[in-house]
């Protein structure tokens, strides 16, 4: 009987103890907001060919990427203030707007959570003729 008892109560306590040391998780905190100031060039003719963009403004990070209408493209860091890309003549082939935001992408957290959400720019137009 008494090592019925021992086992038991050996049994509670380790479930007990277990219980207050588990794992908590620390969800990603907000990431580094991009903001577009300029574009250069902010328009372009139909038709024409490719041409580099060059998207000034700020909190740039060296992974950030520009969205051209929602479409990420190959992006060069050249600062936290200015990064360029690459538009090809397809993509200018008819004439209206495009929209044209930086993600700073999220960092990962560690096994308890953490790192940083991605983080978006308002959108700036970007206007074929």
């Amino acid at each position: 009987m008494k090592l019925l008892t021992t086992t038991l109560l050996v049994t509670l306590l380790t479930l007990t103890l277990a219980c207050g040391y588990s794992h908590k998780t620390t969800p990603p905190s907000a990431g580094n907001m991009p903001a577009i100031q300029t574009l250069n060039p902010n328009t372009a003719t139909h038709g024409q060919a490719g041409f580099m963009l060059t998207v000034n403004g700020s909190n740039f990070n060296n992974n950030a990427v520009v969205n051209w209408n929602s479409s990420a493209q190959t992006t060069q860091f050249v600062s936290g203030a200015q990064l360029t890309v690459a538009v090809p003549a397809s993509a200018i082939m008819n004439a209206g707007s495009v929209q044209v935001t930086v993600t700073n992408p999220g960092t990962p957290g560690g096994i308890y959570g953490g790192g940083t959400q991605a983080e978006t720019s308002s959108p700036m137009t970007f206007t074929i003729n």
